[in-house]
């Protein structure tokens, strides 16, 4: 995990890109967001960039591939699976199959998103103070 690596975005609403760079800048993230608009162009970069990920924060229903088989991609991926990206669901879903889903694939966190700035600008906090002092292989 690099620490001062790109933060990885996966979700279709461009919204909610804006309002979480708006929370990274308040939060004084100083990480660079690359925002995926799915699962099959997070992949795409994830496969072919030489830049290693701080963390996935990854949506659960997105067209063409959603967030469930995106994870399931990267766990069947011996050179992305080496690189132990931490994964975080941050999702509007949070029905149960989903998360249960979520954690048979060794996902690291599932969070429903906030709907105001002020409940995301928490949340995301929350998930960069924890990875930031987090002990990893690749650190």
């Amino acid at each position: 995990m690099a620490k001062q690596g790109p933060i990885i975005i996966v979700d279709d609403d461009r919204d909610d890109w804006e309002l979480m760079e708006v929370a990274f800048e308040e939060l004084n993230i100083p990480n660079q967001m690359r925002c995926f608009e799915n699962g099959q162009k997070a992949l795409h970069y994830l496969k072919t960039t030489a830049e290693q990920p701080f963390i996935i924060l990854s949506d659960i229903n997105m067209p063409q591939m959603g967030g469930l088989e995106l994870r399931q991609a990267i766990q069947a991926d011996p050179e992305l699976r080496r690189k132990s990206i931490p994964f975080v669901f941050l999702t509007t879903t949070a029905g149960e199959y989903a998360i249960e889903q979520a954690y048979e694939m060794n996902v690291q966190g599932f969070f429903v998103k906030g709907q105001t700035l002020g409940q995301i600008r928490a949340l995301i906090g929350e998930i960069f103070v924890y990875w930031q002092q987090c002990r990893h292989p690749n650190s």
